[in-house]
């Protein structure tokens, strides 16, 4: 049996996500993710340059933290070289420097969608949002870098353990951390896969995404608030892959999450959102050579 990667929450979701979440880089699917969804291609030997296309309807939370829902829909463009680089909306721009006996590492580039006071929503929002963040002003667009590491266990490989550790600039300048344990398998044409993930964060990060200073406060009347780092969130994201050919595939992914105590405890979240964070979509793919 061969077991291929599967989407991660990241997450749209996610993350894909980085699964299906507001954990997480475009908009939201899990509530820390820089991109919320990652349906995975068909399985196939690497073999060069190759390109996917695709595109994914999510509905989850509008934004990370909301107690609002939206519709979005996002594309699914990605580029490999065999298993060693890798780039797309999804996973960032990275490199597979060491991979060899089941360990993965290198660094990574990843990019986090900024965030709109006027619907709080992702820039593939097509329905729904939220008015929520009027007052709070909108977050730019963030890069954030840094490096990643990977081990794959188990007889068949079917565990697939994963850090990042990142560095923002732009819209944020804080540091985020994502760990995610993964089970993956077949049943019959099937490929699912599934696991807990959770994002950690310095308090800059923390303070720009959930913080209220004395100038959103007196704009929308909530009370003063300056969470420090630690746990962002923490949730669970599943997939389920059924390749139609060598070349196509559809996917089925959602994703729970729950948000840490310091970005709970702010005003923002109390008063005008919720911990609870879901997401759930669909995606189809077509991968080719170049």
């Amino acid at each position: 049996m061969r077991v291929i990667r599967a989407m991660v929450p990241t997450a749209l979701g996610l993350s894909l996500a980085n699964l299906a979440l507001p954990h997480p880089a475009l908009a939201q699917t899990a509530p820390s993710a820089t991109a919320p969804v990652r349906p995975a291609g068909p399985p196939m030997a690497p073999q060069g340059w190759t390109m996917t296309v695709g595109v994914a309807p999510v509905f989850g939370m509008a934004w990370a933290g909301s107690k609002d829902t939206a519709l979005s829909i996002f594309p699914d463009l990605r580029i490999n070289y065999k298993d060693t680089l890798f780039l797309s909306v999804q996973d960032g721009l990275g490199w597979n420097a060491v991979n060899r006996d089941g360990w993965k590492a290198g660094p990574i580039v990843r990019t986090r969608f900024g965030r709109n006071e006027d619907d709080g929503g992702s820039p593939f929002l097509i329905a729904g949002g939220s008015d929520a963040l009027r007052g709070m002003g909108d977050v730019d667009i963030a890069g954030e870098a840094g490096g990643f590491v990977e081990k794959r266990l188990g007889a068949k490989k079917q565990w697939r353990l994963r850090a990042e550790v990142r560095q923002g600039f732009g819209g944020h300048e804080g540091v985020v951390g994502d760990v995610l344990a993964q089970y993956s398998g077949r049943s019959g044409k099937v490929i699912y896969a599934v696991g807990p993930r959770a994002t950690f964060a310095s308090g800059d990060f923390m303070r720009t995404y959930y913080g209220v200073d004395g100038a959103q406060a007196a704009r929308t009347g909530l009370a003063v608030s300056r969470p420090d780092g630690g746990l962002v969130s923490y949730g669970i994201g599943a997939s389920l892959i059924r390749p139609l050919s060598p070349k196509r595939a559809v996917a089925v992914f959602a994703g729970v999450d729950r948000l840490g105590g310091e970005p709970a405890a702010s005003s923002l979240i109390r008063e005008r959102g919720q911990r609870t964070q879901f997401s759930v979509g669909v995606g189809y793919s077509y991968r080719f050579g170049l």
